[in-house]
């Protein structure tokens, strides 16, 4: 088990794995940045700062009013927390909407570079081998 173990790990793929996983949590964190810190107050400019976060159900309470979602969980009522899913969802598809555009300009500009590398000039003909050197050099000898 531990030989297989070692040579499941010791192949390419698991390793390009890990370092996607750890690329892909750093890209996170600028990813929710951006969205957080860029993108969002943008939108509440247009949408007048709209946050369904505090919209919610007590379940099952006594009559017992919060004023906000944080407070009600921290008195500990059963909460259908519906605007914090809705706000969940709204910053899903930001997050998302970000990605495909990222995604969209890094396939852009591969395009781009593989376009310039099939446009350059083919590279000078290689010389002749040592191979091709030396067999020239016998057949001058055997004369």
């Amino acid at each position: 088990m531990l030989k297989e173990f070692k040579t499941f790990i010791a192949k390419g793929n698991v390793m390009d794995m890990a370092v996607g996983i750890i690329i892909g949590a750093a890209f996170t964190a600028i990813v929710k940045s951006l969205v957080d810190d860029l993108i969002n107050p943008i939108v509440g400019l247009f949408t007048g700062g709209v946050d369904f976060t505090n919209n919610f159900v007590v379940l099952g309470g006594d009559g017992t009013t919060f004023d906000s979602l944080a407070a009600a969980r921290e008195a500990g009522a059963s909460v259908f927390a519906y605007g914090a899913f809705i706000m969940a969802v709204f910053n899903f598809l930001i997050i998302a909407w970000v990605v495909f555009m990222l995604v969209k300009a890094v396939n852009r500009a591969k395009e781009s570079a593989a376009r310039e590398e099939a446009t350059a000039e083919p590279a000078a003909p290689a010389g002749p081998s040592e191979l091709d050197v030396l067999l020239e050099i016998r057949d001058s000898l055997k004369r």
